[in-house]
């Protein structure tokens, strides 16, 4: 177990962290896909938060850690299109590998314009199956739960809701400076004795994992840094 304290004394000036929760609204963007023909014609002009919602929408969904694709262009080549190699291709864009959303609808137009290039024709959904582009609307309200000190950290974590736990470690990416979540952005002002915290903690990825599964990991991290137990 590692010491995150720095003495008995230190006692950093930082704000306490202000829990946020969040629950995502889907607004349709009125453009719609049956080809994929369509879908690559779509993409390139929608805006770019569609391209984040169809990623990341789905973490809040229920029922997340049951779905076998990662995201919403995946589901739908394999659904819709009943294209297992398309699917497998999408479903493998890890969207945290990249540094904006541009990049990110970039690396999926390439996935579907190697694919059109393979077939020899243009594959369609049925007519009940079209791919509907949706735009994000993230409503945030203040949950009251503050944060004082890192220790607490792992019993916070294990009360917030996972629409809490999506604003500050998902949501975060998109609004802060570097893409860096809310905790560590948080942790880093306590200076050095947190940077090993830190730095184990962007290791975590949060796009193949369930929301719960993040938790999970993010606790069992903090818990090997500062110690104690969730009861």
């Amino acid at each position: 177990m590692h010491n995150g304290h720095g003495g008995a004394g230190w006692q950093p000036a930082v704000a306490p962290f202000a829990f946020k929760d969040a629950v995502i609204v889907a607004t349709a963007t009125g453009r719609r896909a049956q080809t994929l023909r369509e879908l690559r014609d779509h993409l390139r002009v929608v805006e770019v938060d569609s391209v984040y919602h169809h990623f990341w929408g789905r973490r809040l969904q229920p029922r997340f850690d049951d779905v076998e694709h990662h995201n919403d262009f995946a589901a739908w080549a394999a659904d819709g299109l009943r294209d297992g190699l398309l699917a497998e291709r999408l479903g493998a864009i890890d969207p945290a590998d990249y540094s904006d959303l541009e990049r990110l609808r970039n690396k999926v137009l390439d996935v579907v314009d190697e694919r059109l290039h393979d077939r020899e024709w243009v594959p369609a959904s049925p007519s009940d199956g079209e791919f509907h582009f949706l735009r994000p609307r993230v409503v945030v309200f203040d949950t009251g739960r503050r944060l004082d000190h890192p220790d607490g950290l792992p019993e916070a974590l294990a009360e917030a809701s996972l629409g809490s736990l999506f604003y500050h470690i998902v949501e975060a990416r998109r609004r802060n400076p570097g893409g860096i979540d809310d905790f560590r952005a948080w942790l880093q002002s306590f200076g050095d004795p947190y940077a090993e915290l830190v730095d184990a903690l962007a290791h975590i990825d949060p796009y193949f994992l369930s929301l719960s599964e993040v938790r999970r990991r993010w606790i069992n991290t903090c818990l090997d840094y500062v110690g104690g137990a969730i009861v």
